[in-house]
């Protein structure tokens, strides 16, 4: 069977466009949780004694905890940045994901999906839009 080349590059531009929007869902799921964690970092070391020495002793048991079960990514130096990345950006408001349709590349998988009845897009678990009152 011969494929058209249109074909297969509208195929491949949604893998692309999906694989992308995936990575960073991914990412601003790892940026809320290094948020959270130092957030809940600080709040530990609120509840010592004021010892500077304190906040090193969280890290370093904490480290030891979280690498023992999760490996990598958890050493002491790199909780003590997710610490710094709350105290820097606390203030701030919520961090907010790009909306999708804005994205490149997603306007067809859009198209794609508005052309399916309302049954085939539950079936997918595709969500419905909110009717208007």
């Amino acid at each position: 069977m011969k494929l058209t080349n249109t074909f297969v590059k509208d195929v491949r531009e949604l893998i692309v466009s999906a694989r992308a929007t995936v990575a960073r869902g991914v990412d601003l799921v790892q940026v809320h949780t290094n948020f959270e964690i130092g957030r809940r970092i600080v709040e530990q070391e609120q509840k010592g004694k004021g010892r500077a020495a304190y906040g090193k002793e969280v890290l370093a048991a904490l480290a030891e905890r979280l690498t023992a079960e999760f490996g990598k990514g958890f050493s002491a130096s790199n909780l003590a940045n997710m610490r710094s990345f709350f105290l820097h950006y606390q203030d701030r408001g919520p961090i907010f994901q790009t909306a999708t349709g804005k994205l490149p590349g997603t306007k067809k998988l859009q198209s794609a999906t508005a052309k399916s009845s309302p049954a085939e897009r539950s079936q997918k678990g595709i969500d419905q839009p909110a009717k208007s009152r």
